[in-house]
Protein backbone atom coordinates (compact mmCIF):
# COMPACT_ATOMS: atom_id res chain seq x y z
CA UNK A 1 0.00 0.00 0.00
CA UNK A 2 1.87 3.02 1.11
CA UNK A 3 4.18 3.87 4.00
CA UNK A 4 2.10 5.28 5.88
CA UNK A 5 -0.09 2.30 5.95
CA UNK A 6 2.87 -0.10 6.76
CA UNK A 7 3.34 1.64 9.35
CA UNK A 8 -0.01 1.87 11.06
CA UNK A 9 -0.27 -2.03 10.55
CA UNK A 10 3.52 -2.44 11.73
CA UNK A 11 2.25 -0.74 15.21
CA UNK A 12 -0.90 -2.77 15.12
CA UNK A 13 -2.79 0.81 15.23
CA UNK A 14 -6.21 0.93 15.20
CA UNK A 15 -7.13 2.40 11.78
CA UNK A 16 -9.30 2.48 8.99
CA UNK A 17 -8.44 3.35 5.39
CA UNK A 18 -11.22 5.02 3.02
CA UNK A 19 -10.71 5.33 -0.50
CA UNK A 20 -11.78 6.98 -3.46
CA UNK A 21 -11.64 7.92 -7.11
CA UNK A 22 -9.31 11.12 -7.22
CA UNK A 23 -10.29 13.92 -9.64
CA UNK A 24 -6.69 15.29 -11.30
CA UNK A 25 -9.11 18.41 -11.87
CA UNK A 26 -9.82 18.92 -8.09
CA UNK A 27 -9.42 22.27 -6.98
CA UNK A 28 -8.51 20.87 -2.87
CA UNK A 29 -7.56 17.60 -2.63
CA UNK A 30 -8.84 18.02 1.51
CA UNK A 31 -11.96 19.38 0.40
CA UNK A 32 -12.16 16.08 -2.10
CA UNK A 33 -11.84 13.83 0.42
CA UNK A 34 -14.68 15.64 2.49
CA UNK A 35 -17.01 15.38 -0.66
CA UNK A 36 -16.20 12.53 -2.02
CA UNK A 37 -16.22 10.43 1.63
CA UNK A 38 -19.40 12.82 2.68
CA UNK A 39 -17.41 13.91 5.90
CA UNK A 40 -17.60 16.71 8.05
CA UNK A 41 -14.88 18.90 6.88
CA UNK A 42 -13.67 19.65 10.84
CA UNK A 43 -12.43 16.11 10.39
CA UNK A 44 -10.22 16.17 7.84
CA UNK A 45 -6.94 17.50 7.70
CA UNK A 46 -4.53 18.34 5.44
CA UNK A 47 -0.47 17.68 6.23
CA UNK A 48 1.69 21.17 5.19
CA UNK A 49 5.01 21.41 5.33
CA UNK A 50 6.71 24.51 6.52
CA UNK A 51 10.49 25.43 6.63
CA UNK A 52 11.75 27.77 9.24
CA UNK A 53 14.66 30.70 8.43
CA UNK A 54 17.06 28.06 8.87
CA UNK A 55 15.58 25.34 6.58
CA UNK A 56 14.24 23.37 9.12
CA UNK A 57 10.97 21.61 7.88
CA UNK A 58 8.36 21.31 10.07
CA UNK A 59 5.02 19.06 9.27
CA UNK A 60 2.16 20.49 10.22
CA UNK A 61 -1.54 18.94 10.48
CA UNK A 62 -4.77 21.41 9.97
CA UNK A 63 -8.34 20.97 9.32
CA UNK A 64 -8.97 21.16 5.31
CA UNK A 65 -11.37 24.06 5.90
CA UNK A 66 -8.75 26.32 7.42
CA UNK A 67 -5.15 27.42 6.78
CA UNK A 68 -2.35 27.04 8.74
CA UNK A 69 -1.16 30.53 11.10
CA UNK A 70 2.30 30.43 10.12
CA UNK A 71 3.28 32.92 13.00
CA UNK A 72 1.57 30.49 15.49
CA UNK A 73 3.61 27.85 14.21
CA UNK A 74 7.21 29.71 14.45
CA UNK A 75 5.95 30.57 18.01
CA UNK A 76 5.62 26.66 18.94
CA UNK A 77 8.35 25.41 17.09
CA UNK A 78 10.70 28.37 19.29
CA UNK A 79 11.61 29.32 15.12
CA UNK A 80 11.99 33.56 14.49
CA UNK A 81 9.75 32.77 11.34
CA UNK A 82 7.94 29.45 9.09
CA UNK A 83 7.36 30.20 5.66
CA UNK A 84 5.29 27.01 3.34
CA UNK A 85 8.06 24.71 2.76
CA UNK A 86 9.69 24.53 -1.07
CA UNK A 87 7.12 21.75 -2.93
CA UNK A 88 10.08 19.31 -4.38
CA UNK A 89 12.11 20.06 -0.61
CA UNK A 90 8.71 18.75 0.87
CA UNK A 91 8.26 15.73 -1.12
CA UNK A 92 11.86 14.84 -0.86
CA UNK A 93 11.81 15.03 2.64
CA UNK A 94 8.26 12.93 3.03
CA UNK A 95 8.51 10.39 0.42
CA UNK A 96 5.16 11.41 -1.01
CA UNK A 97 3.91 13.79 -3.96
CA UNK A 98 2.03 16.59 -3.29
CA UNK A 99 -1.38 16.39 -2.50
CA UNK A 100 -0.79 12.75 -1.26
CA UNK A 101 1.90 13.61 2.15
CA UNK A 102 1.06 11.97 4.87
CA UNK A 103 2.02 12.69 8.42
CA UNK A 104 2.84 8.85 9.07
CA UNK A 105 5.74 6.98 7.52
CA UNK A 106 7.50 9.94 6.37
CA UNK A 107 11.55 9.44 4.73
CA UNK A 108 13.03 11.60 7.26
CA UNK A 109 11.43 11.93 10.69
CA UNK A 110 10.43 15.56 11.09
CA UNK A 111 9.06 17.62 13.87
CA UNK A 112 4.80 17.24 13.63
CA UNK A 113 2.35 19.84 14.97
CA UNK A 114 -1.06 18.84 15.07
CA UNK A 115 -3.92 21.25 15.69
CA UNK A 116 -5.33 21.53 19.06
CA UNK A 117 -8.90 20.86 17.22
CA UNK A 118 -8.48 17.42 16.37
CA UNK A 119 -8.66 16.45 20.04
CA UNK A 120 -12.50 17.19 20.08
CA UNK A 121 -13.06 14.52 18.07
CA UNK A 122 -12.97 10.53 18.44
CA UNK A 123 -11.05 9.94 15.14
CA UNK A 124 -10.14 12.66 12.09
CA UNK A 125 -8.63 12.06 8.59
CA UNK A 126 -5.42 12.27 7.37
CA UNK A 127 -3.82 11.79 3.85
CA UNK A 128 -2.78 7.78 3.96
CA UNK A 129 0.18 8.66 1.27
CA UNK A 130 -1.80 9.00 -1.85
CA UNK A 131 -3.91 10.96 -3.07
CA UNK A 132 -7.41 9.46 -3.27
CA UNK A 133 -6.79 7.77 0.20
CA UNK A 134 -7.32 8.77 3.26
CA UNK A 135 -6.96 7.12 7.20
CA UNK A 136 -9.23 7.31 10.11
CA UNK A 137 -7.43 7.39 13.11
CA UNK A 138 -7.51 8.60 16.69
CA UNK A 139 -5.67 11.92 16.69
CA UNK A 140 -3.67 11.04 20.22
CA UNK A 141 -3.01 8.06 18.28
CA UNK A 142 -1.14 10.17 15.12
CA UNK A 143 0.45 12.30 17.78
CA UNK A 144 1.68 9.28 19.68
CA UNK A 145 3.10 7.86 15.99
CA UNK A 146 4.72 11.36 14.87
CA UNK A 147 6.10 12.06 17.95
CA UNK A 148 4.00 15.35 17.44
CA UNK A 149 2.53 18.07 19.85
CA UNK A 150 -0.37 19.61 19.60
CA UNK A 151 -0.86 23.43 19.55
CA UNK A 152 -3.13 26.38 18.13
CA UNK A 153 -1.70 26.40 14.72
CA UNK A 154 -4.80 26.25 12.33
CA UNK A 155 -6.92 29.16 11.41
CA UNK A 156 -10.52 28.75 10.91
Amino acid sequence: MTPAIDLLKKAQAVHQVHSYSHDPKAASYGLEAVEKLKLQPELVFKTLLAASEKGELLVAVVPVAGSLDLKALAQVACVKKADMADPTAAQRATGYLLGGISPLGQKKRLRTFIDESAKRYSTIYVSAGRRGLEVELAAELLAQLTQAAFAAIGRP
